[in-house]
Protein backbone atom coordinates (compact mmCIF):
# COMPACT_ATOMS: atom_id res chain seq x y z
CA UNK A 1 0.00 0.00 0.00
CA UNK A 2 2.89 2.30 1.09
CA UNK A 3 4.56 1.47 -2.47
CA UNK A 4 1.80 2.47 -4.48
CA UNK A 5 1.12 5.50 -2.67
CA UNK A 6 4.50 6.47 -3.08
CA UNK A 7 4.27 5.92 -6.62
CA UNK A 8 1.47 7.52 -7.19
CA UNK A 9 2.98 10.72 -5.19
CA UNK A 10 5.68 10.40 -7.96
CA UNK A 11 3.80 10.28 -10.58
CA UNK A 12 1.92 13.61 -9.70
CA UNK A 13 5.33 14.86 -9.10
CA UNK A 14 7.24 14.12 -12.01
CA UNK A 15 3.69 15.29 -14.12
CA UNK A 16 3.72 18.69 -12.45
CA UNK A 17 7.47 18.93 -13.25
CA UNK A 18 6.83 18.52 -16.43
CA UNK A 19 3.66 20.78 -16.93
CA UNK A 20 5.70 23.38 -15.84
CA UNK A 21 9.06 22.65 -18.10
CA UNK A 22 6.41 22.37 -20.69
CA UNK A 23 4.83 26.24 -19.78
CA UNK A 24 8.72 27.71 -19.21
CA UNK A 25 9.29 26.74 -22.44
CA UNK A 26 6.80 27.87 -24.48
CA UNK A 27 7.22 31.14 -22.65
CA UNK A 28 10.97 31.21 -23.57
CA UNK A 29 9.99 30.77 -27.43
CA UNK A 30 7.66 33.73 -27.00
CA UNK A 31 10.27 35.99 -25.63
CA UNK A 32 12.80 35.07 -28.03
CA UNK A 33 10.62 35.35 -30.96
CA UNK A 34 9.74 39.20 -29.58
CA UNK A 35 13.24 39.68 -29.34
CA UNK A 36 13.72 38.76 -32.81
CA UNK A 37 11.09 41.42 -33.77
CA UNK A 38 7.82 39.18 -34.45
CA UNK A 39 4.58 40.64 -33.66
CA UNK A 40 2.93 39.58 -30.80
CA UNK A 41 -0.53 39.82 -33.07
CA UNK A 42 -1.75 40.27 -36.83
CA UNK A 43 -0.71 43.72 -37.99
CA UNK A 44 -4.30 44.39 -38.62
CA UNK A 45 -4.83 45.24 -35.14
CA UNK A 46 -7.60 41.88 -33.99
CA UNK A 47 -6.84 38.26 -33.13
CA UNK A 48 -9.15 35.52 -34.97
CA UNK A 49 -9.90 32.25 -33.75
CA UNK A 50 -9.68 31.09 -37.63
CA UNK A 51 -8.46 32.64 -40.64
CA UNK A 52 -8.66 30.50 -43.64
CA UNK A 53 -7.80 32.30 -46.90
CA UNK A 54 -4.02 31.30 -47.22
CA UNK A 55 -3.27 33.27 -50.37
CA UNK A 56 -3.26 36.58 -47.78
CA UNK A 57 -0.87 38.67 -45.42
CA UNK A 58 -3.16 37.50 -42.02
CA UNK A 59 -2.47 33.78 -42.89
CA UNK A 60 -0.02 32.66 -39.92
CA UNK A 61 -0.94 35.64 -38.09
CA UNK A 62 -4.53 33.90 -35.98
CA UNK A 63 -4.76 31.49 -33.54
CA UNK A 64 -5.93 29.07 -36.33
CA UNK A 65 -5.91 28.40 -39.64
CA UNK A 66 -5.42 25.52 -42.34
CA UNK A 67 -1.77 25.06 -40.89
CA UNK A 68 -3.01 24.44 -37.80
CA UNK A 69 -3.57 20.42 -38.91
CA UNK A 70 0.03 20.16 -39.90
CA UNK A 71 1.29 21.17 -36.37
CA UNK A 72 -1.55 18.14 -34.78
CA UNK A 73 0.76 15.99 -37.37
CA UNK A 74 4.04 17.31 -35.66
CA UNK A 75 2.61 16.10 -32.16
CA UNK A 76 1.08 12.79 -33.70
CA UNK A 77 4.83 12.19 -34.99
CA UNK A 78 6.55 13.18 -32.32
CA UNK A 79 5.20 10.77 -30.06
CA UNK A 80 5.58 8.04 -32.07
CA UNK A 81 9.25 8.76 -32.77
CA UNK A 82 10.05 9.11 -29.00
CA UNK A 83 7.76 5.96 -27.99
CA UNK A 84 10.49 4.28 -30.88
CA UNK A 85 13.39 6.03 -29.74
CA UNK A 86 12.58 6.81 -25.74
CA UNK A 87 9.74 4.30 -24.41
CA UNK A 88 11.22 3.64 -21.48
CA UNK A 89 11.38 7.52 -20.73
CA UNK A 90 7.98 8.57 -18.58
CA UNK A 91 5.54 10.16 -21.41
CA UNK A 92 5.36 13.05 -19.36
CA UNK A 93 9.41 13.78 -19.95
CA UNK A 94 8.68 12.90 -23.62
CA UNK A 95 6.02 15.13 -23.86
CA UNK A 96 8.25 18.20 -22.57
CA UNK A 97 11.03 16.84 -25.62
CA UNK A 98 8.42 17.09 -28.02
CA UNK A 99 7.58 20.74 -26.93
CA UNK A 100 10.90 21.64 -26.69
CA UNK A 101 11.13 20.21 -30.39
CA UNK A 102 8.22 22.10 -31.66
CA UNK A 103 8.95 25.03 -29.82
CA UNK A 104 12.45 24.83 -31.23
CA UNK A 105 10.90 25.00 -34.99
CA UNK A 106 8.89 27.56 -34.40
CA UNK A 107 11.91 30.11 -34.08
CA UNK A 108 13.84 28.69 -36.34
CA UNK A 109 10.80 28.93 -38.82
CA UNK A 110 10.75 32.46 -37.86
CA UNK A 111 14.12 33.23 -38.67
CA UNK A 112 14.98 35.36 -41.99
CA UNK A 113 16.80 32.45 -43.42
CA UNK A 114 13.56 29.81 -43.09
CA UNK A 115 11.08 33.21 -43.76
CA UNK A 116 13.08 33.63 -47.29
CA UNK A 117 13.31 29.89 -48.41
CA UNK A 118 9.64 29.86 -47.68
CA UNK A 119 9.21 32.69 -50.14
CA UNK A 120 11.70 31.51 -53.11
CA UNK A 121 10.56 28.11 -52.63
CA UNK A 122 7.30 27.40 -52.02
CA UNK A 123 3.33 28.78 -51.86
CA UNK A 124 4.27 31.31 -49.42
CA UNK A 125 4.81 34.30 -51.26
CA UNK A 126 3.25 36.69 -48.99
CA UNK A 127 4.61 35.16 -46.20
CA UNK A 128 6.26 37.32 -43.22
CA UNK A 129 6.55 34.65 -40.51
CA UNK A 130 4.15 33.99 -37.71
CA UNK A 131 3.02 36.23 -35.14
CA UNK A 132 3.50 35.09 -31.63
CA UNK A 133 0.20 34.33 -31.04
CA UNK A 134 0.08 31.88 -33.79
CA UNK A 135 3.23 30.37 -33.11
CA UNK A 136 2.65 29.68 -29.45
CA UNK A 137 -0.77 28.65 -31.05
CA UNK A 138 1.03 26.03 -33.33
CA UNK A 139 2.90 24.37 -30.08
CA UNK A 140 -0.58 23.78 -28.23
CA UNK A 141 -1.65 22.36 -32.03
CA UNK A 142 0.87 19.91 -31.47
CA UNK A 143 0.49 19.04 -27.60
CA UNK A 144 -3.07 17.96 -29.19
CA UNK A 145 -1.58 15.83 -31.75
CA UNK A 146 0.64 14.41 -29.46
CA UNK A 147 -2.24 13.42 -26.99
CA UNK A 148 -3.85 11.96 -29.54
CA UNK A 149 -0.98 9.60 -30.35
CA UNK A 150 -0.98 8.50 -27.17
CA UNK A 151 -4.91 8.06 -26.43
CA UNK A 152 -6.10 6.73 -30.25
CA UNK A 153 -5.10 3.66 -31.28
CA UNK A 154 -2.51 3.60 -34.15
CA UNK A 155 -4.87 2.43 -36.72
CA UNK A 156 -7.12 5.17 -35.82
CA UNK A 157 -4.00 8.24 -35.46
CA UNK A 158 -3.19 7.05 -38.77
CA UNK A 159 -6.48 7.47 -40.53
CA UNK A 160 -6.68 10.80 -38.83
CA UNK A 161 -2.78 11.94 -40.62
CA UNK A 162 -4.23 10.47 -43.74
CA UNK A 163 -7.61 12.53 -43.83
CA UNK A 164 -5.85 16.12 -42.29
CA UNK A 165 -2.97 15.39 -45.37
CA UNK A 166 -5.28 14.64 -47.90
CA UNK A 167 -8.06 16.99 -47.01
CA UNK A 168 -5.90 20.10 -46.45
CA UNK A 169 -3.81 19.17 -49.91
CA UNK A 170 -7.86 19.08 -51.85
CA UNK A 171 -8.56 22.33 -50.12
CA UNK A 172 -5.38 24.44 -50.05
CA UNK A 173 -3.32 22.84 -52.50
CA UNK A 174 -0.72 22.60 -49.82
CA UNK A 175 -0.31 19.97 -46.48
CA UNK A 176 3.04 19.16 -44.62
CA UNK A 177 3.63 16.70 -46.99
CA UNK A 178 4.30 18.97 -49.82
CA UNK A 179 5.37 21.95 -47.50
CA UNK A 180 8.58 19.16 -46.41
CA UNK A 181 9.08 18.25 -50.18
CA UNK A 182 9.11 22.17 -51.06
CA UNK A 183 11.66 23.09 -48.61
CA UNK A 184 13.89 20.67 -49.25
CA UNK A 185 13.83 20.23 -53.21
CA UNK A 186 10.68 22.66 -54.51
CA UNK A 187 9.48 20.83 -57.71
CA UNK A 188 8.48 23.49 -60.70
CA UNK A 189 5.35 21.00 -61.02
CA UNK A 190 4.20 20.85 -57.65
CA UNK A 191 4.74 25.02 -57.54
CA UNK A 192 2.91 25.66 -60.72
CA UNK A 193 -0.33 23.19 -59.33
CA UNK A 194 0.10 24.70 -56.07
CA UNK A 195 -0.37 28.82 -57.78
CA UNK A 196 -2.69 27.41 -59.78
CA UNK A 197 -5.26 27.37 -56.61
CA UNK A 198 -4.40 31.27 -55.33
CA UNK A 199 -7.62 32.25 -56.49
CA UNK A 200 -9.25 29.92 -54.15
CA UNK A 201 -9.44 31.21 -51.03
CA UNK A 202 -10.98 28.92 -49.10
CA UNK A 203 -12.74 30.50 -45.03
Amino acid sequence: MHAESARLVTSRHTAAICTVAAIVIVIAAASIELAMGRVPICRCGYVKLWHGVVYSAENSQHLTDWYTFSHIIHGVGFYFLLWLVARRVPVGVRFVAAVLLEATWEVLENTPFVINRYRAATIALDYYGDSVINSMSDIVSMMIGFWLGRRSPVWATLVLVVVLEVVVAAIIRDNLTLNIIMLIHPFEAIKRWQLGGAFLNPL
